[in-house]
């Protein structure tokens, strides 16, 4: 008999087959007591552990690219952090064993982590993943992650590490179910940018058991169990319908009165640019910068190393837009040489546009190497600042760009509620807007957007948010200017009609997702898409504005 269940979809597309369990952790290691003439020998067993692992996840990042290897970076850091390797070496020198030491030793920091709130807690995930896999090599046993076999399946977890996640192969994982994580957690944005479908915070998932059938629609969050043959045919059915009309439509995004909206691309760094191109990319909307600084390096990259690196992505769109965001670091992505030590929450902190005001020489250094990589090039470069809050930090960066002689359209963020309360202040200062939905969500409703508990808040079909998304795009308008999205909001087909109905001006999304939007805003007019979202902003709840959006559009 087929059961249904929901969770929260985060990554479009339809996925039938069996169930496969992510491979178990390694169990807690026993207390081992060692002489001290042998913790010489166990210390260099943990190092040389610590140090294999750190290379492995670095070697993923590499791999994957793009937003994966920013992620990878940071858990390879965690594997070498040189407080953590002093704490087992004392811990070892105190009698235990490497697996014991590195197991403790990583409770420690695993506690600071959770009492953190926001950014650093939702990192516990993260963390634990590093510990399992030096524990794992250590004991010499299987590390955790993704089963191997040649049969495609559907792979079921608790939760996903980004190590795993990155290098999913599409061609046998179908698609993916977990009783953890949120729509904008790690393993959320990593499953959007390889085109696996993907339904997360499902509590019921522990109880899928190996062999399970399930049919996994990453658009609804609806996971069928054990389907009926109809069921089955009926949902491969309309999964060859989504692909056929998407595959139909080519050409610029618009309405199909003809109502432009670009469609652009986010992307982590140059080995992200041949997908965004294939895909019809009109441009870039959010280049994301960190994957030059996320290094481990004791300063910023050189001018030269970065202009040569921004313009690799400004070549492969001439005469497109290519937005650049400057260095959002800060809260989970801390830097030696740009923020600060520990704060009581990080996420509230000095992070961000912030983190670069304190060092100006950081930011104008960045701001110099993209007017060098623009020189020549027939691109239509625009740059903004990330968690702008009000108009002085929208003077504070376009006059910083004016200073840098970058000769480029500023522009701002808005991630903080109150950019989107005062947007027209701050359109007197810069020349267009990028909504950041992710934060902008995290902020406005106090719900990490990492953490599973408070998913249902980080919907991106929460009123509330669609609210604040209206009112930041009516102040553009009002004055002249230009209002994108650029937070994960924009890659959801449905959602991105709401969004052009609300006055948004351009979306951009994962590479995989544009096709999926340019064939939902080629299906409606512009008047559709206004009266759908009206029709979502009148509701109560994310599950009643989709569902009055899904409804208004239906009806032509």
């Amino acid at each position: 008999m087929t059961t249904r269940l929901r969770g929260v979809g985060v990554s479009p597309g339809m996925a039938i087959g069996e169930v496969r369990r992510m491979g178990a952790a390694p169990v807690e290691p026993p207390t081992r007591r060692i002489d001290p003439a042998e913790a010489p020998a166990e210390q260099k067993r943990a190092r040389q552990a610590t140090e294999g692992v750190a290379a492995d996840l670095m070697a993923r990042g590499n791999a994957a690219g793009g937003q994966a290897q920013e992620v990878l970076r940071a858990q390879s850091m965690m594997a070498e952090d040189p407080e953590l390797i002093t704490d087992v070496e004392r811990r070892i020198a105190a009698g235990a064993g490497a697996e014991r030491a590195v197991y403790d030793a990583f409770a420690g920091y695993r506690k600071l982590l959770a009492a953190a709130g926001d950014h650093l807690a939702a990192r516990v995930a993260d963390l634990d993943d590093v510990r399992d896999r030096i524990v794992a090599r250590l004991l010499g046993v299987p590390m955790p992650g993704v089963p191997e076999g040649d049969e495609p399946y559907v792979l079921v977890a608790r939760d996903l590490a980004p190590a795993d996640t990155a290098l999913l192969d599409p061609a046998l994982v179908l698609g993916f179910v977990t009783e953890e994580g949120g729509p904008t957690s790690h393993s959320a944005i990593l499953a959007r940018a390889l085109g696996v479908p993907a339904v997360v915070a499902l509590r019921e998932a522990a109880r899928l058991a190996d062999g399970t059938v399930v049919a996994v629609d990453g658009s609804t969050g609806e996971v069928l169990v054990n389907p009926s043959a109809e069921e089955r045919a009926e949902r491969a059915r309309l999964a060859r319908e989504r692909e056929a009309e998407r595959a139909a439509v080519t050409g610029p995004g618009a309405t199909r009165d003809g109502h432009r909206v670009p469609l652009l691309a986010n992307i982590g760094g140059p080995a992200d640019v041949a997908a965004a191109v294939e895909a019809g990319a009109e441009g870039v909307g959010l280049l994301r910068t960190e994957f030059l600084f996320l290094d481990g390096g004791e300063r910023a990259p050189s001018e030269e190393v970065q202009s040569t690196a921004y313009r690799q992505v400004l070549e492969a769109f001439p005469e497109g837009r290519v937005v650049v965001r400057v260095l959002d670091a800060g809260a989970d992505k801390p830097l030696p040489y740009l923020t600060r030590g520990e704060e009581p929450n990080p996420a509230l902190g000095v992070r961000g546009l912030r983190a670069l005001l304190e060092r100006p020489e950081v930011l104008a250094g960045q701001l110099r190497a993209l007017a060098r990589a623009a020189e020549g090039l027939p691109v239509y470069l625009e740059v903004m600042a990330p968690m702008v809050a009000d108009r002085a930090d929208a003077r504070a960066f376009a006059d910083a760009c004016r200073a840098a002689g970058l000769k480029a359209k500023a522009g701002a963020m808005v991630e903080i509620p109150a950019a989107a309360l005062r947007a027209r202040s701050v359109l007197q200062e810069v020349e267009f807007l990028s909504l950041g939905t992710n934060d902008l969500a995290q902020y406005a409703f106090a719900a990490d957007r990492q953490a599973g508990a408070v998913s249902r808040l980080q919907n991106p079909w929460q009123p509330a948010l669609l609210d604040l998304v209206a009112m930041t795009a009516e102040a553009a308008k009002a004055e002249g200017k230009s209002c994108g999205v650029c937070g994960e909001a924009a890659g959801d087909p449905l959602l991105a009609c709401v969004l052009t109905g609300l006055g948004v001006t351009s979306l951009s999304m994962a590479s995989v997702a544009l096709a999926g939007v340019r064939a939902a805003l080629a299906e409606h007019t512009l008047a559709q898409c206004e009266r759908a979202a009206a029709a979502a902003r009148a509701a109560d709840s994310a599950e009643q504005a989709r569902l009055a959006a899904e409804a208004t559009l239906a009806a032509r």
